[in-house]
């Protein structure tokens, strides 16, 4: 029998953290990912519905990451990357290289088809590849909207220092900057690089917030927080969290949507019928393919 998923983790003795959740493993084609959302109990943070920690992993020469063209509905996928670098590809034309630092959004809206490949020039001698994906399911008034894509060069990320603490705001706003990247919600993602012993408040403002930490460990109250972990905090506490190392955390957080999301295979939505609306599209080629990437794609699950 294939062990149980491990389920989130309440924290009665911390009172600002609600539960933490640990990732599990998932293979999207050849690679596997640690995946945060959705969860037992906790489909959502805000407006992101899905959550995937990709790698670290090191890519034999000859190999690489090869995400085939497949489609998505009535979101918006947030790329970052810490080491290596993917070639994006979309119906639209788009053709992208995200390098660590930069940020990828990719409004689905309507619909829209992508592929995500390690570059030529890295997949023949082999290349580290580490990062985060999310999804940020769209409100209402949005979901429908044209697909669009857009890319920003990591020195358009508004960068700062709070007590030692080094911050980049990826999306939205908090610690008094703001990113860019526009969005549809109010929200924020933020990555934190934490000396051991280091002190970070988590941004308040909004009713639901997370703490993920990609490597190191953190301490909130009596709770510990390993790496591979996503702590959740309760709405209307002003949590801080410190480094038991030297460590780094990904901030995310936002306001519940306009009403709950049904998500399928790599579709959100709203509205059941409108997923197996896309479902009929997918499986019958009503989507466009992608220039540049037209010989294969994932089938209809």
């Amino acid at each position: 029998m294939p062990a149980a998923e491990p389920a989130p983790r309440d924290c009665p003795e911390t009172p600002a953290l609600l539960k933490i959740i640990e990732a599990r493993a998932r293979q999207i084609d050849d690679f596997t990912v640690g995946r945060l959302l959705p969860a037992a109990g906790q489909r959502m943070v805000g407006p992101f519905i899905f959550f995937d920690h990709m790698g670290p992993a090191r890519l034999a020469p000859g190999h690489g990451m090869d995400v085939r063209p497949h489609p998505h509905i009535n979101l918006a996928t947030v790329t970052y990357l810490f080491e290596g670098a993917i070639s994006h590809r979309d119906t639209l034309g788009s053709h992208q290289v995200i390098r660590p630092g930069e940020v990828n959004w990719m409004t689905a809206g309507r619909g829209i088809a992508h592929s995500e490949r390690t570059p030529p020039e890295l997949r023949a001698g082999g290349s580290p590849l580490h990062g985060i994906q999310l999804w940020v399911a769209l409100p209402t008034a949005h979901e429908e909207t044209a697909p669009a894509f857009h890319h920003h060069d990591a020195n358009a990320l508004p960068a700062l220092e709070l007590d030692g603490v080094r911050l980049r705001v990826l999306i939205g706003s908090a610690f008094g900057a703001s990113s860019p990247v526009e969005t549809f919600s109010p929200m924020f993602y933020v990555e934190a690089i934490v000396p051991a012993g280091g002190a970070l408040p988590v941004p308040d403002g909004f009713a639901e917030r997370g703490a993920y930490v990609v490597e190191g460990a953190l301490s909130c109250g009596a709770e510990r927080v390993d790496a591979r972990h996503l702590a959740l905090f309760a709405a209307g506490s002003s949590p801080v969290v410190r480094a038991e190392r030297a460590s780094r955390v990904m901030l995310i957080g936002g306001e519940p949507l306009d009403g709950p999301r049904h998500i399928w295979w790599n579709f959100v939505s709203s509205r059941a019928e409108r997923i197996e609306e896309a479902k009929r599209d997918w499986a019958e080629g009503r989507f466009p393919t992608v220039p540049g990437d037209e010989i294969e794609r994932i089938p209809l699950p």
